[in-house]
């Protein structure tokens, strides 16, 4: 899985004061509230912030550019990205979606400019289920030799898969099956209507399990 990108204060902003409220006690609305109130988003509120949805920026450049050697610059790139714009976010409850938009636009903005296909994600292996939704989460249950091998081959298998995959496939199902957002934040996201999302997340689980059928049936 992903190593853990590590972005400093400094890159961010080091010149506002110190706040002398515990900010880790604060809830996230609270922490967005805080960050809103000045001209400047408060240091520590904004650090705590970051701390908290590192993870998230990580995870999400990570599976939409995972042979980037560059994706800690990218990462601290997004956090400018929300220090300056902050104040512009209406709703603080929408902060997780916007927070994935920045890191997926600046994605783009980077794809376009390197003027080239990204490799194939890594993602968690899926299966079938009655609904045709895409499972991906692997049993419990500790798996012998050949178990592993045959992972280790649908791994292989999954990642050629979508790297078949037109890039705006990927980016929903990494929105969708990664992030667990809904529908209507990625079509928010994506800047798509609501019936292109689902279209693009229906055909990307069809493509993948027609090709990985054999390795679903097994």
């Amino acid at each position: 899985m992903s190593q853990s990108i590590t972005v400093s204060w400094s890159t961010v902003d080091a010149r506002c004061p110190e706040a002398s409220v515990q900010v880790d006690k604060l809830s996230n609305h609270d922490l967005i509230l805080r960050c809103q109130a000045g001209l400047r988003p408060d240091r520590a509120a904004f650090a705590e912030l970051l701390r908290r949805y590192q993870t998230q920026v990580d995870r999400v450049l990570y599976h939409l550019a995972p042979d980037w050697p560059d994706r800690a610059d990218l990462a601290q790139e997004v956090w400018i990205r929300v220090y300056r714009n902050i104040n512009r976010l209406q709703e603080p409850s929408k902060f997780r979606g916007w927070l994935s938009r920045i890191a997926t636009n600046l994605f783009y903005d980077e794809l376009r400019k390197r003027k080239r296909v990204v490799s194939p994600l890594s993602l968690d292996a899926p299966r079938s289920v009655d609904d045709g939704e895409m499972d991906w989460e692997i049993a419990g249950d500790t798996p012998g030799p050949e178990e592993e091998l045959t992972t280790r081959e649908f791994y292989e298998q999954l990642r050629s898969a979508i790297a078949d995959l037109p890039e705006v496939f990927r980016t929903t199902i990494v929105l969708r099956e990664i992030e667990g957002m809904a529908y209507e934040e990625i079509a928010e996201i994506t800047g798509v209507s609501l019936g292109t999302v689902k279209s693009r997340i229906a055909r990307a689980r069809s493509r993948l399990q027609t090709q990985l059928q054999n390795y679903l049936d097994a």
